[in-house]
């Protein structure tokens, strides 16, 4: 099992998750006075960016991992952080106004049911969305992470074969719950280095499938590994940047 904890998800995936979460908000037109719900929130980078737009005491958040919940409350100080899964919310019916899950829907057991529950926890004409990285090549640093892994272990697991991370998944989900004026898009963000370092420690952090699958390599094989991700990516001496993209999809209840 991979780790879930905050300090080595910042490592990996952080550096992207504020960026991405200012575009996730524009997009969902997330402004007060509404009351929003962070499904899945993780050490909250989302939950970070509703509250700036609307007030702590306008923004709820729940995961079910306890880390990310804590990380989350330590980060967003007056935010309910409640401790449950996007399957089984724990709300009443009609509490927000807006339902957003922020690179989540790929992990849960029960997409249906989670999209099911958006709606439920939605006021009539809420809206709820998703997104999730584009793993067949859009997000750079794990696309050039497996293609790495394969030339080390040819039956490496990869990550593009995961549920929402290719254009226009989220709203055909969205579209089976009963959601109307459903639109999707991709959102564009980039991601700083201070070097390979840098981008090389959220790997052998163990975080996410890709840092599961890193750290059970044998030495060797982590050693090829990494020569060849710093090849792929033009053997980097100094600070660089890498594109990430995300498929999102938004409907209204």
């Amino acid at each position: 099992m991979f780790q879930t904890g905050a300090a080595p998800y910042e490592r990996l995936i952080g550096r992207y998750a504020g960026r991405l979460a200012v575009a996730f908000a524009d997009a969902a037109g997330i402004a007060r006075p509404q009351r929003a719900l962070d499904v899945g929130c993780g050490p909250g980078a989302l939950t970070t960016e509703l509250v700036q737009r609307l007030g702590a005491d306008r923004v709820a958040a729940v995961d079910p991992s306890e880390p990310f919940a804590a990380a989350c409350r330590e980060r967003n100080p007056g935010v309910e952080v409640t401790i449950g899964t996007a399957e089984a919310l724990p709300y009443t019916d009609g509490s927000f106004d807006a339902a957003l899950a922020q690179l989540v829907l790929h992990f849960v057991s029960d997409a249906g049911a989670a999209a099911a529950e958006f709606r439920r926890v939605l006021k009539p004409g809420g809206i709820a969305g998703g997104c999730v990285w584009d793993f067949t090549g859009g997000m750079r640093v794990l696309r050039a992470f497996w293609d790495a892994a394969l030339t080390v272990a040819p039956k490496a697991p990869d990550e593009s074969n995961l549920d929402f991370g290719r254009e226009g998944e989220i709203a055909r989900l969205l579209e089976a719950a009963g959601f109307r004026d459903v639109q999707s898009g991709a959102l564009d963000v980039t991601g700083d280095y201070d070097d390979f370092e840098d981008l090389w420690s959220g790997f052998t952090a163990g975080v996410g499938p890709s840092g599961s699958f890193c750290m059970g390599l044998p030495e060797d094989d982590r050693g090829r590994l990494r020569a060849e991700l710093y090849r792929s990516l033009g053997s980097p001496k100094g600070p660089f940047t890498l594109p990430a993209r995300a498929w999102y999809g938004l409907g209204r209840a």
